[in-house]
C-alpha cells in the first residue's frame, strides 16, 4: 500500500479515536518517509491523546517545523536547555501558544524548580503575570516577567520553550494535582454558584468546533446559581481577577477554553464540554482528565448538537450550593 493511502487511513482512524491503529499507520508512513512533518506531527498528537506522554513529548518539537500553526523559537545569547541536570542553574521559560496552554504548561516550570533545583524565570503575557506571581507555589520561588514592550531579559544559564519542558524533564505522567492556589478547605464550604463559559478566543484555528454560538451557550445560565465568566460580563482585567471570582464559586462549567485550565489548575470542580474531535490533551474517551483531578469531561458525540449536550448537563448539573 502506498504511503499516501496509509496516511489517509491513519488520519481517518485518528479522527475516530482509534489511536492504536492511527499510531501504527503514522509509523508505517514515517518508515518510508521519515522527513514527512505532518506524519510526525500527527503521530505526536496521537501518542499524547493515547496517554503515551513520554514518547509523545519527545516528539513535541515537531511544532517548530509544521506549516500554518508553527511555533516560533526566540534567538537568545545563552543556550537552549536540552535536559541536562539543572541543579542550582538559572532557567528562562519562554511562553508559547494560547493562554490555556501556558496555564497548563506552568506546572512543568514548577517541576523544574522543585524537582530539578533550577532558579526559574517564567516569561508570561501581561494577562497571566499576576496570576502566576500570586498563585504559583511559593516554594518554587519562580520569578515572573511580563512579556510586553521592550523586555530586558537578564542572561540565564539556559532557556526552554514552555512546551518543551515536559519532554526535557522526561515526563511520563503530567500529574493531575492543583498547582495554582485555590480556596483553603476551611473556606471552601461557603462557596456557591457555578461559573459558565461557552466560547473562547475566535482567533483560535478550531474555535468554531469548540465554542458555542451565543444563543445556544446562554442556556448554560439555566444551571442553578449560574454566573457568566466571560470578561465582558465580569469586567476583569486579567486571569488573576478571574481566579479570584472562581475561588468563591462551587464549580465551573466551560467549553475547551483557558478558563478550563485555570479552574482545573486551581482544583475547582470543573465540567468541560468537548467537541467530537477534541484536542489531544483530553483524549478520545472517558470522563476523567490526566491533567486535572477535579475535572470531568462531557463529550459531544459526532452529529450531536450542542443543545443536546446542554440538556444532558442540565439533567445532571454539578452542585451549585453549599454541601
Amino acid at each position: 500500500m502506498e504511503p499516501e493511502t496509509i496516511f489517509r487511513h491513519a488520519v481517518a482512524q485518528h479522527r475516530l479515536g482509534r489511536l492504536d491503529e492511527a499510531v501504527a499507520g503514522y509509523r508505517a508512513v514515517l518508515a518510508a518517509q521519515p522527513d514527512l512533518v505532518i506524519a510526525r506531527d500527527n503521530l505526536c498528537q496521537a501518542l499524547l491523546a493515547a496517554g503515551d506522554y513520554r514518547e509523545g513529548f519527545s516528539l513535541y518539537d515537531v511544532r517548530f517545523e509544521r506549516e500554518g500553526k508553527r511555533v516560533e523559537r526566540p534567538t537568545l545569547s545563552f543556550p537552549e536547555w536540552r535536559g541536562e541536570p539543572l541543579d542550582g542553574r538559572s532557567l528562562l521559560v519562554w511562553p508559547e501558544q494560547g493562554y490555556g496552554d501556558q496555564i497548563m504548561l506552568a506546572r512543568f516550570a514548577v517541576q523544574a524548580a522543585l524537582r530539578q533545583g533550577a532558579r526559574v524565570t517564567l516569561l508570561a503575557p501581561p494577562a497571566l503575570v499576576e496570576l502566576f506571581r500570586r498563585n504559583l507555589p511559593i516554594a518554587a520561588a519562580i520569578e515572573v516577567i511580563a512579556a510586553a514592550g521592550d523586555v530586558q531579559i537578564p542572561r540565564h544559564d539556559a532557556w526552554a520553550m514552555a512546551g518543551s519542558l515536559p519532554g526535557r524533564l522526561g515526563v511520563a505522567e503530567p500529574g493531575d494535582q492543583p498547582y495554582l492556589a485555590g480556596m483553603p478547605p476551611a473556606q471552601a464550604a461557603s462557596a456557591s454558584g457555578i461559573g459558565v463559559v461557552w466560547k473562547g478566543d475566535p482567533r483560535y484555528h478550531a474555535d468554531a468546533e469548540r465554542s458555542m454560538p451565543d444563543d445556544v451557550g446562554r442556556r448554560l445560565l439555566d444551571l442553578p446559581g449560574a454566573v457568566c465568566l466571560h470578561p465582558e460580563a465580569t469586567g476583569v482585567a486579567d486571569f488573576a481577577q478571574t481566579a479570584d471570582i472562581i475561588r468563591d464559586l462551587r464549580a465551573v462549567v466551560t467549553t475547551d477554553t483557558s478558563v478550563a485550565h485555570l479552574a482545573g489548575a486551581m482544583g475547582k470542580p470543573t465540567t468541560i464540554l468537548l467537541a467530537p474531535l477534541p484536542d489531544w490533551r483530553w483524549g478520545f474517551e472517558g470522563s476523567a482528565s490526566a491533567w486535572y483531578a477535579s475535572v470531568r469531561l462531557i463529550r459531544r458525540r459526532a452529529g450531536e448538537p450542542w443543545t443536546d449536550v446542554i440538556e444532558r448537563l442540565l439533567a445532571h448539573p454539578p452542585p451549585a450550593g453549599r454541601p
